[in-house]
């Protein structure tokens, strides 16, 4: 009888720490993250986000946007 062990993929974490407000340097950095991924990488983040969008709005309840109405 053999027992398998399955490993769990060692993720790095990225950080960007900046002392200001800088959008081209938080571009440059979630490129450079994406790029370092694989594309199965990235469409298994882009599933969780969905999944984990699609829970939030199943608990919180789904709010219909108001309408306006004309009246005559």
């Amino acid at each position: 009888m053999t027992i398998t062990m399955a490993r769990k993929k060692k993720r790095k974490t990225y950080i960007l720490v900046l002392d200001g407000d800088d959008p081209e340097r938080e571009l440059e950095f979630e490129l450079d993250f994406q790029l370092s991924l694989s594309a199965a990488e990235r469409y298994e983040m882009m599933d969780r986000l969905v999944n984990d969008g699609l829970e939030f709005i199943q608990r919180n309840g789904y709010k219909n946007t108001p309408a306006i109405l004309a009246r005559s």
